[in-house]
């Protein structure tokens, strides 16, 4: 009896150590919780081409670095704009062509770039007939959904097509009028010969047998901080540690998706895409970093800012270039 006693009691002393335990850790953590640093961060498409920045949340690098991310879908670089300069949201995560716009359209408290993610475009071209060999003179009299006017996916692949021989305005027809979540249904449904699609979208029409990638805008368009994140003048001046630490994270998620096996990465980012197969995430992570999609560090350079906005006035979009100095922000 006096047995049974003693090891109830030494059972009881067990249980009250790991309860204590689980309380302390629990608190800890709401602790660490409390002290971070909530910001709305206003992404303006939800693609795997944006893998390096889920990875950065997943793997906590945010966190490390004092901040809790609040992630909202605003499709469109126009309202990503409009929800930072609103203050519905504290960065901004969209094409740098954007901010150009903003700048010029005379905002006094204009939006100012301060780490970038790609540095060439994210789309893949889909034909709906199978080519053994493609080449971009195959587009000669064809149609092709390729975005909105004026966004940096449509600029990027008119600059691509000039750049080898062919006139986007005569040698083809380009539609724009197709917004850019509806463009894989509208090619689904019949609609043109091509489209321009970011993955997970190019791998679906892949795999249900409606189309074929073809090549890869971004090979096309050239090295510039083709996705990146922005925020207000005011609260860059504001709030330089939290920029700071935002920019760090961004960059351990780069240099963790380029040194880590691509199947690896997809389970880490599989909670942002449910819906679809490891081994689908594995494929589409490994298309993007064949073709070297992502940038190798935050840094934004000037001959890649001068690079986009060339591509913007070769569109007609852009009258006046917008002063580097005053458009990105790399830190003091």
């Amino acid at each position: 009896m006096k047995k049974k006693i003693i090891i109830l009691v030494c059972f009881l002393i067990v249980l009250a150590g790991v309860l204590f335990f689980a309380i302390s850790n629990k608190t800890s953590n709401n602790k660490k919780t409390s002290k971070l640093t909530k910001v709305k961060v206003a992404e303006v498409a939800h693609t795997i081409f944006y893998a390096p920045a889920y990875a950065a949340i997943s793997k906590g690098y945010f966190e490390d670095e004092g901040i809790k991310i609040d992630l909202t879908l605003t499709a469109g670089a126009d309202k990503v704009s409009a929800a930072i300069l609103s203050g519905d949201a504290d960065v901004g995560f969209c094409g740098s062509e954007a901010t150009i716009y903003v700048y010029n359209s005379g905002e006094e408290d204009y939006l100012v770039n301060f780490a970038r993610l790609t540095k060439r475009d994210g789309a893949f071209l889909v034909s709906r007939k199978k080519y053994d060999n493609f080449k971009l003179e195959d587009l000669k009299g064809k149609t092709v959904i390729g975005g909105r006017q004026g966004g940096m996916p449509e600029m990027t692949f008119e600059w691509g097509l000039r750049q080898n021989g062919i006139d986007p305005k005569n040698d083809l027809t380009i539609d724009t009028s197709v917004a850019f979540p509806a463009m894989e249904g509208a090619f689904i449904g019949g609609y043109a010969d091509f489209v321009t699609l970011f993955e997970p979208n190019a791998l679906s029409v892949e795999k249900q047998g409606l189309g074929y990638v073809v090549g890869y805008v971004g090979s096309w368009g050239g090295e510039v901080p083709y996705t990146a994140y922005n925020a207000r003048k005011s609260y860059i001046k504001n709030n330089p540690k939290v920029i700071e630490g935002f920019t760090k994270a961004v960059n351990k998620g780069l240099e963790y998706v380029k040194n880590t096996d691509s199947s690896i990465v997809a389970k880490d980012i599989y909670e942002f895409f449910p819906d679809l197969s490891l081994n689908d995430l594995t494929a589409i992570i490994e298309r993007y970093k064949t073709n070297d999609a992502w940038a190798d560090s935050t840094e934004i350079t000037k001959d890649d800012f001068d690079h986009l906005q060339e591509i913007m006035q070769a569109s007609g979009e852009l009258d006046k270039k917008a002063p580097y100095n005053k458009l990105i922000y790399q830190g003091k």
